[in-house]
């Protein structure tokens, strides 16, 4: 019974939002006083007697319709936010291009013009217990989420929303670092089973209030919330909707409460992306389904966390992709639109099964359902990329950089470096590393930049500073005795090699990453050999060995083309 209560108390708020109830109330209105005119009128001008009949009649006939174009006209909204207004004309969301052939010029300075671009900042955590700050956090990813439906809207992703945490700069510094116009802020305060969420949309530049509300409510409305933002932001910002983008935010990903606050909590563990971090998710996860077995967000988490565990060695590759796979399987039969999931399985079928065609329609189909989805145009421009269709890598991976600018801030320059376009590539290398001097992949990426160039001394510290910052990847130790190799210094490579074949007695070592060095040191076939094993095993970035330029000696061995054509890549 509460739950019908609460089900028809939602739907007379959403016939409110809609200004259903105020339509009816005025077409009433106005029909009453049409049939009193009738009334008086009718006898007057000695009309048949069943007119005030027919007015009646017609009134009747005309009130579901007003009701029913009231409801239909907030479909599509005009955009009208509720404490201002914004000019031009709105825009239809449009699905992304399944190609994209243009050339694209290195990322324009921060600041660049974005007036459908928005930023959601992590809500602040106003409640006495600081455990709740997954709490907060999940009500950030899920409103991010949700506008990231709309293809109308650029979306920033949340890695690159969350260092923002503290407030420690203005809201124009905010806006000009992650590249849009409109920031959301807001605040979640949680007490027992109830749930205040204060929202605001403002203006970066000008601070200009767009659109406020504060929800005071049961904690089961949450869903209705998140929803509510969304639709409340897209209006603002002249973003219509088509009716398949209205239903995928309306829709609820649960029915159980508990289960959605295990599936946060799984999350904010989730995205530490250290091995214990995703182990701990995954049993999160696993929670929340034995509460709700058809969570399809649960199982999407659950197969991103095992494919994470596999790629990074904690786990037997084979086994993280089987657990993975199954795990991506339930959540799109539960689920076949839900964006997550179509990610996932695309990366499924790259690293673990070199299916190219069904990955590549994986991640067009995660698109079209989320076009700010960054992750899936990070892993759709590394398919591009494998395959060496780089003009198409290149571009996709500048979105992902456009969206997500923190998590994805040196893919667009390793596409670069794999096309041959090492000046641009060095360019966008170095902004990478101004954007955060202690990052392991930014300084090992400037590296290869320089070398590519013939800047061997600069290219070099790069890399050994790539190793100091993480000295237990052995991928960067493998890429730094290549590199030793290639220019001269044999004895230095050859040392490296040791010291990874020393790792691997004490910790799993990639194959793949023993084949830099060999590779560097002009050793063909053993490189080969530990690139066959990699591929056998799903081992480290394999799937992308066509694509990368640190096997680009090895293109015109026998046994090389022989590797490749297993893996379907010829």
């Amino acid at each position: 019974m509460s739950k019908l209560f609460h089900r028809l108390a939602t739907l007379f708020r959403e016939l409110r939002r809609r200004k259903v109830v105020s339509a009816v109330v005025a077409y009433a209105i106005a029909a009453a006083g049409v049939m009193q005119v009738a009334d008086v009128v009718a006898p007057r001008l000695n009309l048949p007697d069943n007119t005030v009949s027919f007015v009646i009649l017609l009134a009747l006939v005309g009130l579901p319709v007003i009701a029913a174009l009231a409801w239909l006209f907030d479909v599509v909204p005009d955009a009208r936010s509720r404490s201002g207004s914004t000019s031009g004309e709105p825009l239809s969301g449009t699905a992304p291009p399944a190609r994209l052939d243009t050339a694209v010029q290195p990322p324009p300075a921060a600041g660049r013009s974005a007036t459908r671009s928005v930023a959601v900042l992590p809500f602040a955590n106003l409640s006495p217990d600081p455990e709740n700050e997954y709490f907060a956090d999940g009500i950030t990813e899920d409103v991010i989420s949700h506008l990231s439906c709309v293809g109308a809207l650029s979306v920033i992703s949340r890695t690159s929303v969350m260092p923002f945490k503290t407030r420690d700069r203005s809201l124009r510094e905010i806006g000009e670092a992650l590249g849009v116009t409109t920031l959301l802020e807001g605040s979640v305060r949680r007490a027992g089973d109830r749930v205040r969420v204060v929202a605001q949309l403002v203006d970066a530049v000008t601070s200009r209030n767009l659109w406020a509300e504060t929800y005071d409510r049961q904690l089961t409305d949450v869903f209705a919330i998140q929803t509510d933002v969304a639709l409340h932001i897209a209006a603002a910002l002249q973003a219509q909707l088509s009716p398949a983008e209205w239903t995928r935010i309306r829709k609820e990903p649960t029915s159980s409460l508990d289960a959605y606050q295990l599936y946060l909590q799984g999350r904010h563990s989730q995205v530490r992306f250290t091995a214990e971090g995703l182990q701990e998710g995954i049993r999160y996860f696993q929670r929340a389904i034995q509460l709700d077995p058809a969570y399809a967000a649960a199982y999407a988490a659950i197969a991103m966390g095992y494919e994470e565990l596999g790629e990074m060695g904690a786990v037997e590759p084979g086994e993280g992709c089987g657990r993975a796979r199954e795990a991506a399987i339930r959540a799109l039969a539960l689920d076949p639109e839900l964006p997550d999931a179509h990610t996932v399985m695309g990366e499924l079928k790259v690293v673990c099964e070199f299916d190219w065609v069904g990955a590549e329609q994986d991640f067009k189909r995660a698109l079209a359902l989320s076009p700010s989805n960054a992750d899936a145009w990070d892993f759709y421009g590394r398919l591009c990329s494998a395959l060496g269709r780089f003009d198409e890598a290149i571009a996709m991976e500048y979105r992902a950089q456009e969206l997500d600018p923190l998590a994805h801030r040196t893919d667009y320059a390793t596409a670069l470096i794999r096309a041959g376009r090492y000046q641009e590539a060095l360019a966008a290398a170095e902004r990478a590393v101004r954007f955060d001097p202690h990052y392991d992949r930014g300084r090992a990426t400037l590296g290869w930049a320089y070398l590519k160039i013939g800047r061997h001394t600069e290219g070099l510290a790069e890399l050994e500073k790539a190793v100091a910052i993480s000295p237990d990847s052995s991928a960067w130790l493998a890429q730094l005795g290549q590199a030793y190799a290639v220019t001269g210094r044999v004895e230095q490579a050859r040392e490296v090699l040791r010291q990874l074949e020393e790792l691997s007695h004490k910790r799993y070592v990639s194959p793949y990453h023993l084949a830099y060095v060999h590779t560097g040191l002009g050793e063909a076939d053993r490189a080969i050999d530990y690139l066959e094993r990699a591929a056998r095993d799903r081992s480290g970035a394999v799937y992308g060995v066509r694509g990368s330029f640190l096997f680009a000696p090895l293109h015109s061995h026998p046994r090389f083309t022989a590797l490749l054509q297993r893996m379907n890549l010829v």
